[in-house]
Parts: C-alpha cells; sequence; structure tokens
C-alpha cells in the first residue's frame, strides 16, 4: 500500500506491508540473482529497489508520465539511470542520470492500413470525417456522458467511435437506441475494444481505431505520450481530475507542443462540442497538429530501454571481474 495521501492507521498498515515485502523481495533477489532491475513507478518497486540495492544490483526506472511521482522521486536515488519518455522530464529528475527513450509501443499496434481502410473495417463510410472517443480501461463517466449529450450535433457531420468502458455500456446501448437510424450507423460503439463489437462484424484493435481517427478525445494518461505521436493523430485531452498532476503535465506537455488542446473534465458539458467543432473545421490546423505529433513520435524506444539495461549489466559484470565477490561471483559465472 502506498503512504502518501492517507491517514495514519492506513499508513501503518501500508508501511508494515511495505516492510513484509522488502522481506519478501530480499530473498527473490538473493535466489534469482539479476543483473540488472527494471522499475516502472509506484509504491510497489520499493521493496524490490531496496532488496536490489543492498546487493549493488544496478537499477533502471522507467518513468512513463512526464512528471514523477513521489515514488520515482525517492526511488530516483537509487538508479543508475532512469529512462523517461520526454526531454521535458529531464526538470524533474536528478542531473545525470535520466536517458530520454520515448514510449514504448508495441509494433502490431500499429497496422499498416490507411484510414479509410481502418473506417472500412469498423463498417464505418471510409470518406467521412471520424472522431474517437475514449477514457482509459475503464472508460470516464464524464466524457462518456459529455459525448452522448452532444451526439446528435457530431453525427450530422462526422462518424463517432466510443470506447466506453464497461461501466457505462449500458447507458451507451440505450443512447443509441434513441438514435435516428442514420445517425445510429455512423455511431461505432463498444465496451472495451480488444476484439469484435457486439453490433459489428470483423476484429477490430484499439490501431484500427486510432488509425481511422481524424480526432481523438480521451484523457491523458501516460500511453498517450507514445501512441498518440505514433499514429501522428491530433488529440482534445481531458486529464483525469483526481489523479493528482500527472495527466495534467502530460495534457500540456501535448498542448505545449501543438499536438493537443486541453480541455478540463468540469468544463466538459460546455466546451467538447465548440471544441471539437473548431478543430474538424480547421484542416489547416488539424494538419499542423499531425504533425506536431508526429515530431514527438520516438520509435524504438523499448529497443533503448533494452539498450540500457544491457550495458548496464555488462558494466557490472566487467565491474566484478576486476573484483570479484561472492555475490558478484554469482551474477558473472552466468
Amino acid at each position: 500500500g502506498g503512504l502518501h495521501g492517507v491517514g495514519l492507521r492506513h499508513a501503518l498498515r501500508n508501511g508494515a506491508s511495505l516492510a513484509r515485502g522488502w522481506l519478501q523481495a530480499r530473498r527473490h533477489v538473493r535466489r534469482f540473482r539479476p543483473d540488472v532491475v527494471l522499475l516502472t513507478g509506484g509504491y510497489v518497486n520499493g521493496p524490490v529497489a531496496l532488496a536490489a540495492g543492498e546487493r549493488r544490483v544496478p537499477i533502471v526506472i522507467f518513468l512513463p508520465d512526464i512528471e514523477p511521482g513521489l515514488a520515482i522521486k525517492w526511488l530516483g536515488r537509487l538508479a543508475s539511470r532512469i529512462a523517461c519518455t520526454a526531454e521535458a522530464s529531464k526538470a524533474y529528475l536528478p542531473s545525470g542520470k535520466a536517458v530520454v527513450t520515448g514510449y514504448p509501443v508495441r509494433p502490431d499496434l500499429v497496422p499498416e492500413a490507411s484510414p479509410a481502410e481502418a473506417r472500412a473495417a469498423l463498417k464505418l463510410d471510409p470518406k467521412r470525417p471520424t472522431i474517437l472517443v475514449f477514457g482509459g480501461s475503464r472508460g470516464a463517466r464524464t466524457v462518456n456522458y459529455a459525448l452522448m449529450e452532444i451526439l446528435p450535433q457530431l453525427l450530422a457531420d462526422y462518424q463517432v467511435i466510443h470506447i466506453s468502458g464497461h461501466l457505462d455500456w449500458d447507458a451507451v446501448v440505450e443512447r443509441a437506441g434513441e438514435l435516428p437510424a442514420e445517425l445510429r450507423e455512423r455511431y461505432c460503439r463498444f465496451p472495451y475494444l480488444h476484439a469484435t463489437s457486439p453490433d459489428k462484424e470483423g476484429p477490430v484493435t484499439m490501431g484500427l481505431a486510432l488509425r481511422a481517427a481524424d480526432l481523438v478525445v480521451s484523457r491523458a494518461g501516460a500511453a498517450i505520450l507514445g501512441e498518440f505521436p505514433a499514429f501522428g493523430v491530433p488529440s482534445v485531452l481531458v486529464p483525469y481530475p483526481h489523479a493528482w498532476r500527472y495527466q495534467k503535465v502530460n495534457a500540456d506537455y501535448m498542448a505545449e507542443a501543438g499536438a493537443a488542446v486541453r480541455l478540463n473534465d468540469q468544463d466538459l458539458s460546455v466546451e467538447l462540442l465548440p471544441t471539437i467543432s473548431r478543430l474538424m473545421a480547421d484542416a489547416t490546423k488539424l494538419d499542423q497538429m499531425r504533425t506536431a505529433a508526429r515530431a514527438l513520435d520516438r520509435p524504438r524506444a523499448a529497443r533503448r530501454v533494452a539498450d540500457l539495461l544491457v550495458d548496464l549489466s555488462r558494466s557490472e559484470a566487467r565491474r566484478d571481474s576486476v573484483q570479484p565477490g561472492p555475490s558478484a561471483l554469482g551474477r558473472s559465472s552466468r
């Protein structure tokens, strides 16, 4: 359990859990004898970092968001290197440790299909401008309901791909049933996009949805820093208001680069429709945002992180060969 932002009773209980985790991590590290450890932040990494540090195992931290949370800020003192998504993260990290790798995007996410082919795969009009709206793996209620309120106006001119999450799926189905048949055909909806749609035929993926989109409306979790640039897609970003500062800083980074527009969650009901309409009506602005998004793309980010791990493990092996010790011999013998 975490220690920040919880009451004293929970902090004591969580602290005891972390202490038990440290003892467990020590046993795992001693048995596995890693040459290097990769951490990605969060309180769960604290016990592992301490256990690795005790045995002088090099630590690499990957920072997905622009701004690190408290765990990464603290663990950064123990790390040999901190891999980060963007240059902007260096302002928050210890001097000399940060390496900009980009955000790893799995290759199979990015399809070879053109936007028209992606729309056709989603049973949409290949030529009609298309908007993708989603809120993360569990959906986003304020985003979902703000969209459903303005669906008739949007569908008069555009197609909408809506990934709602399972919690609001019944409301989405009900809203779709209220639309005229012509507009309903332009409303492509999914509770969670990983297989086929309940009301469409054929396999679809998140990559196809992103490829089909002229504009995306979404939360501002860390994945948008890698995936939206990889697709060169303009976006309207709505930071989750209860995620401390992470999503706001992510959204501001994208907006300052010219790749996105940020909207506050509390303003959605008033600002979402005019913001989408203004952007979709301005082809030049959308092209500029696409160019800005692509400029943020860092292909082969996973390879760069892997290279850091390999280089550190080799450096440690070389050091151990000069100054052997019980733990060093155990690692270098492999």
